[in-house]
């Protein structure tokens, strides 16, 4: 236990004593009812109150919904330990939880509700984040940190606008998921570039000698800027020569950048491997969508979900496995369960992906739900003991 935990006397619930506990379980159980939901939508056996139509709701709840759930979860469980201040507890963090339930509410239900206030209900969460974390970084004087207060900022722009382009009839995928997307993946090159070395040189150096992680370097920091040249190119300037070519560059870029983080020696423990298998999709998704520019063979929606299947949701899973064990006083090792939630949400970013290629049956696209459903179910229920229980000392 950290001297920042031993310092604070929290005789409360436990599942409000720490930000991963409330938010991870939110995030996971949301995952999974929000498949199921959106499956039956397209089945035609399910109508949500809701102004979006079944497409834009999904990209939205999964996007705008779970991703900042566990983005806080995860930043207010670091941000103690980059501040040296206390974590967020007790009532505010249960009613910043109530806060982002109340907007996946608003949205399901926004036919009731107008747009206008949908849009305020569901925006309010990630302003209170951005709000919340560069209060915490000021007071704890963490400049190195501030450029995730940007980009949680920038998320919420992404937002505002989906919801602007929502208001104005116009189709999911546009402008403000771009922005939505494009801050995810640099959010996990900016983040899993930190992680992913120093979790499996920490692994390694506990193990027979051989090859380690490169330090980090003057090659991340040029990945970091190539990624971004491009995300910002292809927010802006989507399906052209220069958003190809620079998608090119960057996933040729960040495949290097990975294989410099010894992912071939990672195979002894699940806790590691994934996190490199979930970075993988990252240069995948850039590479697909250089792709994409090229030949009708393959449909936008493959290079997409490389980054939101793929990245997004293996790479959050990879890292609320993870910390839920660690700060939960768990054995840093993937029990079976973790091993088989591994197993299913690799398999359904790999059938949503493929579901993008000329040919391919749309039966693909239902096995990639069934799994997605099964890796955010199973682990909202191993999970679940860990998070409303006290941590074991």
């Amino acid at each position: 236990m950290s001297g920042l935990e031993q310092r604070r006397r929290y005789a409360g619930p436990a599942i409000l004593s720490f930000g991963f506990r409330p938010l991870f379980f939110s995030a996971g159980l949301w995952a999974a009812l929000a498949m199921a939901l959106w499956l039956a939508m397209l089945e035609g056996s399910l109508v949500l109150p809701t102004d979006f139509d079944p497409v834009a709701w999904h990209v939205h709840e999964l996007l705008f919904g779970y991703l900042p759930a566990v983005a806080a979860g995860f930043l207010f469980t670091a941000v103690p330990n980059w501040t040296g201040r206390l974590p967020l507890a007790g009532r505010p963090l249960a009613l910043l939880a109530a806060c982002w339930w109340l907007g996946r509410v608003a949205v399901a239900s926004s036919a009731y509700l107008g747009t206008t206030v949908t849009a305020i209900l569901d925006l309010a969460f990630l302003a209170l984040l951005a709000l919340l974390l560069a209060r915490e970084i000021v007071a704890g004087r963490n400049w190195r940190n501030l450029a995730v207060v940007v980009l949680v900022t920038l998320l919420f722009a992404g937002n505002l606008a989906f919801h602007l382009e929502a208001a104005a009839g116009a189709a999911a995928g546009g402008f403000g998921v771009r922005v939505g997307i494009a801050v995810a993946v640099f959010l996990i090159t900016l983040i899993g570039g930190r992680i992913v070395p120093s979790f499996t040189r920490n692994w390694l150096a506990k193990r027979s000698p051989g090859r380690l992680p490169a330090p980090v370097g003057r090659f991340d920091f040029a990945a970091l800027v190539t990624g971004a040249a491009a995300l910002v190119t292809w927010v802006a300037l989507p399906e052209t020569a220069a958003a190809a070519l620079l998608c090119l560059v960057a996933g040729l870029v960040h495949t290097v950048r990975l294989l410099r983080w010894a992912p071939e020696r990672t195979s002894g423990e699940a806790l590691v491997w994934i996190l490199h298998a979930g970075y993988l999709f990252v240069p995948i998704g850039f590479l697909l969508e250089a792709l994409v520019y090229t030949g009708d063979f393959l449909a936008p929606t493959a290079a997409l979900h490389a980054w939101t299947a793929g990245a997004i949701g293996v790479m959050t899973l990879a890292v609320m496995t993870r910390a839920s064990l660690g700060h939960g006083g768990r054995p840093l090792h993937a029990t079976a369960a973790v091993q088989a939630i591994y197993v299913m949400v690799l398999a359904a970013a790999t059938a949503r992906v493929v579901s993008g290629f000329e040919g391919v049956p749309l039966w693909m696209m239902h096995v990639a739900g069934a799994a997605w459903i099964g890796a955010f179910a199973l682990f909202t229920a191993a999970f679940a003991p860990l998070f409303w229980r006290p941590r074991r000392s």
